[in-house]
């Protein structure tokens, strides 16, 4: 990958368009990218991996979007970065513009465009560029792919942070593992640990539900074997379970079996001590019921012999009834008779009683004539029933024209109302429109007021909070750098007494007979000796430590405070000078103004939709008030006709009703003479007919009841049963005769006469014998039952068993296997001697490489001093796989790599960048790094270091490579001609580029 042009435009702190053209800084090889702090050298960097990935490296990820954007910008000027580059052989140019608030184009306040992504390609043959996409998700692939390295990796070893790189020479185990994953992409190994972990997880849950399944199933045949068998204490996990349940069945089982034989015996012979007892309370029962029948005969016989004479009464009583059924037909045939001459001769008195004076003792043909003669003269009043129904419905139609004439009047004095107050209505709804359309104007305008204002007053607010930020970071920024001082004036105390008192460190390490490191000397006669408040070199290096640490707090509160104070310029430049209190109540009032408004407006849409329904009710009225006026004209001539037609019917109608109030009322007076008439006259022919018939009825009951041998008809009346009585003594008859028969059979029988001659039945001892050999056979049922369920049950739960064992065992063998894998692979099983995981064992062979590779460079930075070696030994009682250490030759030790000074922490640093590019260039597919950038560190180094890793920088251009140093080393400066300087101003940051 090589870059040829990057072109910033309001980005970061510059606020214009600025440029820089790799191509002729690569010329040399070696280029410097200086300027004073804050000017922005990083944000170089920043924009050239913003224009690949779309963010910036690090810490700083959280400057995208809007607040890339340079705040020395105009307002017009949009935030854009292109980068021209070449990889994988295809020259490639993208450009990005975040997302940027903008001025509106009318009206007042900001808007906000979103962020834009372009992706062009120069095509060799044609000579000019081509479009690929514009979709920020595929150009995103598309770089991603091209480079392959993810922005992480691409930060690392393009953009190398040598200060990332001391941390990580320092850093414990942990700490490296977490960097080199993220570069070398290995969680792929960290989810199969993790993977292998949940599989163990899995089987071992699967293998205790099994055994837990089978200790149940165990329980289970111990409460059917109830006593039989005393199962082991088992828990789910123990080893040799399955043998130990499948065993202790088979037990039960042949114990429960010896139970069966038994119970089936003892049932056996409790069902032939039962049938013989039952066999005897059978014939015991039978003599009882026997004697029983007899006695019960023999009382009955009694009975029946004292209730003889009632018996021939109801015989001779039964006889009489029969003779008087012959009489019964002519006794019913005089009542009926009788009763309907007594029901004629009542209906001819009620029926004369209505009649005129003039027809009360007509006979029957008299009042036939009468009636005929009313019939005829109300069939003669028909004409003069339709000649008066049409009168009325001459009075119901004038009335509903008086109806519809007032209706109309009705409408048409509403109609004028109305109509008179229009011009009223309409004015004020006109009025009521007008009104609504400026509030709405109104409201509008002050819409475009609010929006500036309320971020004023958000500005505002944020001003304040940040005022008091800055405060506090500024007291932390004091606080700290006093620390820091005290810090560094401790150290160098410490320094300077263990100088002091360097000749007894060397004295306690001197050896008798040996030369002495100083001097050479073999003998020793006078070795200095430790004095107290002697300072060793662990106690100089804890102090070290400290100041360092102090420092770094310093440095990280210095930059918090930058951000602030920033942060704090950009609120106060929106927020203006203008009080939070006067925004707020500046904001409050708009806020009650643009409601007010709005609510004003609101009454627009009512106001249009009243003066439309108002217009439409005047047409309506005015079109009502025509109609009436046609209609009234309509029903003038209409009461005319009816006058006429009433007056013909009057004239008809008055000789027809006579002295009757109407026609209907003497129709109705006819109708009821006629009825009356007709009524009296059938009343009389009645009357007459039934007595007839009465005197021919007693004449023929006289002859039956004589026939039948009555001396009269009321002692054959007497003589008579009815329903009820005669089946009340037919029965006692039948059960007589019935009951005198089933004695007489019951006393012949030859059983019943034998067994009421022996002893009495001893039924009670008989019974008692038998309950209880039913109880002895009962209690061996349920013994045998008890013991076949018992069998079945652990029969069927030992299969249960069976078959669980054999679906665990390959189970089993899967939890075993997975278990050892799981503990292989996270280090913690036994056959891992140095506890290495299988993500540390991975990164472990690429810390290997990284080291390979870095040593070479660091041997030449050193001079040959120091190699880079990596250590898979454990560290304390942690994991190992992942340990680094430097190895000095001058000395032929092997020390941790925490233990280099500033200056070789810098170099051994920058051998590791450089080496771990290599390595993670090749992991990538081998893509070619042509351009490099370098950050801070060469302050640290002597003129003779800094010439060695110039030397080894210059070896990199000689693969082609460019590599930029970014640092404000005066000496770079003039040791390196080929120069990009950031130059920083109140107005924005420029860029000044010069070639070799």
């Amino acid at each position: 990958m090589r870059l040829h042009r990057l072109d910033i435009t309001a980005f970061g702190p510059f606020g214009g368009a600025q440029s820089v053209d790799f191509d002729d800084l690569s010329a040399a090889g070696l280029f410097l990218l200086h300027g004073p702090t804050g000017a922005g050298k990083t944000s170089v960097l920043d924009a050239v991996c913003f224009a690949l990935y779309g963010s910036v490296p690090g810490a700083r990820q959280g400057g995208q979007g809007m607040t890339l954007r340079s705040d020395h910008a105009a307002a017009e000027t949009r935030t854009e970065v292109r980068l021209e580059l070449t990889v994988a052989g295809r020259r490639l140019e993208i450009t990005r513009q975040p997302p940027w608030e903008r001025p509106k184009k009318r009206g007042a306040g900001t808007t906000v465009d979103k962020a834009q992504t372009w992706l062009r390609e120069y095509d060799t043959a044609t000579g000019a560029w081509k479009d690929l996409s514009r979709s920020h998700q595929e150009i995103g692939e598309e770089i991603t792919q091209v480079l392959g390295m993810s922005r992480e990796q691409f930060c690392q070893v393009v953009l190398l942070p040598q200060g990332d790189f001391a941390r990580f020479l320092r850093a414990d185990a942990e700490a490296r593992g977490r960097l080199l994953g993220r570069l070398f992409d290995t969680h792929r190994f960290a989810a199969v640990e993790k993977r292998l972990v949940e599989r163990r997880r899995e089987t071992e849950a699967r293998v205790r539900e099994g055994d837990t399944e089978l200790l149940a199933d165990a329980h289970r045949m111990q409460q059917a074997a109830g006593d039989a068998a005393e199962l082991p204490d088992l828990a789910p996990g123990d080893p040799g379970l399955a043998e130990a349940v499948l065993g202790w069945a088979a037990v039960a089982r042949s114990t429960a079996r010896e139970r069966l034989t038994i119970a089936h015996c003892a049932r056996a012979a409790a069902e032939s001590a039962q049938a013989a007892a039952e066999r005897v309370l059978d014939d015991v029962r039978e003599v009882a019921r026997l004697q029983r029948r007899f006695a019960e005969a023999r009382e009955r016989a009694a009975a029946l012999e004292e209730g003889s004479d009632a018996h021939e009464e109801d015989r001779a009583r039964m006889e009489r009834a029969r003779k008087a059924a012959a009489v019964a037909p002519a006794l019913e045939l005089r009542d009926e008779a009788e009763t309907e001459h007594r029901r004629a001769s009542t209906a001819e008195t009620r029926a004369r009683a209505e009649l005129p004076r003039t027809h009360a003792d007509a006979d029957a043909a008299g009042l036939a004539t009468a009636a005929r003669r009313a019939a005829e003269e109300l069939g003669g009043l028909d004409s003069a029933r339709r000649a008066e129904r049409r009168l009325t419905e001459l009075v119901a139609e004038r009335a509903e024209l008086d109806a519809e004439e007032r209706a109309d009047e009705d409408v048409l004095r509403d109609a004028e109302d109305w109509l008179a107050g229009w011009e009223t209505t309409r004015a004020a709804l006109q009025t009521r429109i007008e009104a609504a359309q400026e509030a709405a104007t109104h409201a509008e305008q002050l819409a475009v007021q609010r929006e500036p204002a309320e971020k004023r007053l958000a500005a505002a607010r944020q001003r304040d909070q940040l005022g008091r930020d800055t405060d506090d970071a500024q007291a932390r920024v004091l606080r700290l750098t006093e620390r820091a001082l005290a810090a560094r004036t401790h150290w160098l105390d410490l320094k300077e007494q263990r100088l002091r008192g360097i000749a007894a460190e060397l004295a306690a390490e001197l050896v008798a007979g040996e030369p002495c490191a100083v001097c050479g000397g073999t003998e020793h006669p006078e070795p200095a000796r430790k004095i107290a408040g002697h300072v060793d070199r662990e106690t100089e290096e804890r102090a070290l430590a400290a100041f360092q640490r102090a420092d770094e707090e310093r440095g990280e509160a210095e930059r918090r405070l930058g951000l602030v104070q920033r942060a704090l310029a950009a609120a106060s430049a929106e927020a203006g000078d203008t009080t939070t209190e006067q925004l707020t109540s500046l904001v409050e009032e708009l806020e009650r103004r643009y409601a007010q408004a709005r609510k004003s407006a609101s009454g627009l849409h009512p106001a249009q939709e009243a003066l439309l329904h108002a217009e439409r009710e005047r047409d309506r009225r005015t079109a009502a008030r025509q109609e009436a006026a046609v209609r009234a004209a309509t029903r003038d001539t209409r009461r005319d006709a009816l006058e006429r037609e009433r007056a013909m019917l009057e004239g008809e109608l008055a000789q027809a009703r006579g002295d009757a109030e109407s026609v209907a009322a003497r129709a109705a007076q006819l109708e009821r003479q006629a009825a009356l008439l007709t009524d009296a006259a059938d009343a009389v022919r009645a009357a007459a007919d039934t007595a007839q018939r009465l005197k021919e009825a007693d004449a023929r009951l006289a002859d039956a009841a004589f026939r039948a041998g009555f001396d009269t008809p009321r002692a054959a009346a007497a003589a008579l049963l009815d329903d009820a009585a005669h089946r009340d003594l037919q029965r006692r008859l039948d059960a007589r005769q019935t009951e005198e028969a089933a004695v007489r059979a019951v006393l012949a029988e030859a059983d019943t006469a034998a067994a009421a001659q022996q002893p009495p039945a001893d039924l009670t001892t008989a019974e008692r014998d038998a309950e209880a050999t039913a109880r002895r056979f009962r209690h061996a049922v349920s013994a045998w039952d008890a013991a076949e369920r018992c069998c079945s049950e652990l029969d069927r739960l030992s299969a249960r068993a069976t078959a669980s064992v054999r679906r665990l065992a390959p189970l089993r063998e899967e939890y075993d296997r997975v278990a050892r894998m799981a503990g292989l692979a996270a280090g913690t099983s036994a056959d891992n001697e140095r506890r290495m995981r299988l993500e540390a064992y991975v990164l472990a062979a690429r810390l290997e490489q990284v080291a390979a590779a870095a040593t070479v460079r660091l041997q030449r930075m050193s001079s040959g001093r120091y190699t880079l070696v990596h250590s898979d030994d454990r560290a304390g009682r942690g994991r190992s796989g992942l340990g680094l250490h430097v190895v000095d030759a001058w000395t032929g030790r092997e020390r941790d790599t925490a233990t280099l000074s500033g200056g070789e922490t810098f170099f051994a640093s920058l051998a590791l960048a450089l080496g771990l590019a290599d390595v993670v260039t090749d992991e990538a597919g081998g893509v070619r790094l042509d351009t490099l950038f370098i950050d801070e560190g060469f302050g640290s180094l002597d003129d003779q270091t800094l010439d060695e890793v110039l030397d080894v920088l210059d070896a990199l251009r000689e693969r082609d490579r460019s590599v930029g140093i970014v640092s404000h080393v005066a000496d770079l400066r003039r040791r390196i001609h080929a120069q990009l300087e950031v130059v920083k101003d109140r107005t924005g940051s420029v860029l000044r580029q010069r070639g070799q």
